[in-house]
């Protein structure tokens, strides 16, 4: 129940958190591993078993949890439950709490009707966890801009799973036309441009928290000037490019 047992669960499930983790520094990975981890352990509960009765259980669990923590009594010992509670305040767990619920949906992995509902879930995955992140880091200011920075990320993840979700017997855009997902595409680069022409609103303690868009922007930019990759699985740059992303916001401090 430590810290490196959250960070090795995010290494192996969540490469690309582990990596934004990696390269903030050891204060803050402290609050990020428990987060990510129980990130990760949520949004696997609606796809690691087919009964929807067993999966509702599993997100139900981490709400019981939650309460413990937003409620400030004992929590249960668990490998990620435990460290969780100390990196996070009732208020960040009340956030977490609307993450849980906003996963059920993808228990029946019912269509969006609209962009505006797909919008609205990233925001409600995504951006509570990036803006619970920062508030567990200090911020108290510049929810927007860490909210804009989270839909772009959040989108740029979806778009990269459309295949899988497909190949599971999912619908996972509103409109799988050409001309629809780039607008989407663009759509959430208009809000990575928002948040970065904010950024000084994000205290400096709490920037580590928005390394986790660190991929949006390359993901964004080919979905949006070839959106039929996005169904053939295409639109994530090289291994090379990637780890070269990573290196180059880690040296420079800007996501």
């Amino acid at each position: 129940m430590s810290i490196a047992a959250c960070a090795d669960l995010v290494r192996r499930g969540d490469p690309d958190r582990f990596l934004a983790a990696m390269a903030a520094p050891p204060g803050a990975r402290a609050v990020l591993f428990p987060l990510y981890a129980f990130n990760l352990e949520v949004a696997r509960a609606p796809w690691v078993t087919a009964e929807p009765l067993i999966a509702e259980m599993r997100l139900q669990w981490w709400r019981d949890a939650l309460a413990e923590i937003a409620g400030g009594a004992p929590v249960r010992r668990h490998e990620v439950a435990t460290p969780l509670a100390q990196a996070i305040g009732p208020d960040e767990a009340r956030l977490l709490d609307a993450l849980v619920a906003a996963r059920r949906r993808d228990i029946a992995g019912a269509p969006f009707p609209d962009a505006a509902a797909l919008e609205a879930y990233i925001d409600a995955t995504s951006g509570h966890l990036v803006w619970a992140a920062a508030r567990a880091l200090g911020a108290r200011t510049g929810e927007g801009a860490v909210r804009d920075l989270a839909q772009a990320a959040g989108m740029a993840n979806w778009l990269l799973a459309v295949p899988e979700l497909s190949a599971r017997g999912h619908s996972p855009l509103p409109d799988d036309r050409a001309p629809a997902v780039a607008a989407l595409a663009r759509g959430a680069l208009a809000r990575l441009a928002r948040a970065r022409a904010a950024r000084g609103e994000i205290p400096a303690a709490a920037q580590p928290a928005l390394l986790a868009g660190w991929r949006a922007g390359a993901i964004l930019n080919r979905a949006a000037t070839a959106p039929g990759r996005v169904a053939e699985g295409r639109v994530a740059e090289s291994e090379f490019s990637r780890r070269f992303n990573i290196l180059a916001r880690t040296l420079s401090g800007r996501w």
